[in-house]
């Protein structure tokens, strides 16, 4: 069952490389079929995204508590411009004035350029081989 793309908030659990365990609510637009969602680029979940795309993500509420099942994702760095600003378009759209206000602030403090996009896939809409 896939976390609905009208949440507000997407949980997203990431590992480091001991094996603990670190979630984080994050906005998320859900497009194509895939979750999108950013981040600073020094971030720790960017960091530990760089080292493993290994994943989980639950549907939450603002402060990360958990309101649905732990779906296996894997979750990857986008480097593919065209893609990054359709998952913007898509977060702007969802988000309205929030997100614009968020970018804004992000420009004026420089903020904006050192983003990272994160793509999702859950484990059961990944490719079968």
């Amino acid at each position: 069952m896939a976390v609905a793309g009208n949440a507000r908030y997407l949980n997203l659990a990431t590992w480091r490389r001991d094996g603990r365990e670190v979630r984080t609510p994050v906005w998320f637009a859900l497009l194509d079929g895939r979750y999108y969602c950013f981040s600073a680029d020094d971030a720790g979940k960017v960091k530990r995204l760089r080292n493993s795309d290994r994943a989980a993500i639950a549907h939450c509420n603002a402060r990360g508590g958990v309101l649905g099942a732990w779906q296996p994702a894997r979750a990857t760095l986008v480097d593919e411009p065209a893609r990054e600003q359709a998952a913007y378009r898509a977060l702007r759209a969802k988000y309205g004035w929030q997100m614009a206000l968020l970018d804004l602030l992000a420009r004026l403090g420089g903020r904006y350029e050192r983003r990272a996009m994160i793509e999702i896939v859950t484990v059961d809409d990944l490719p079968q081989h």
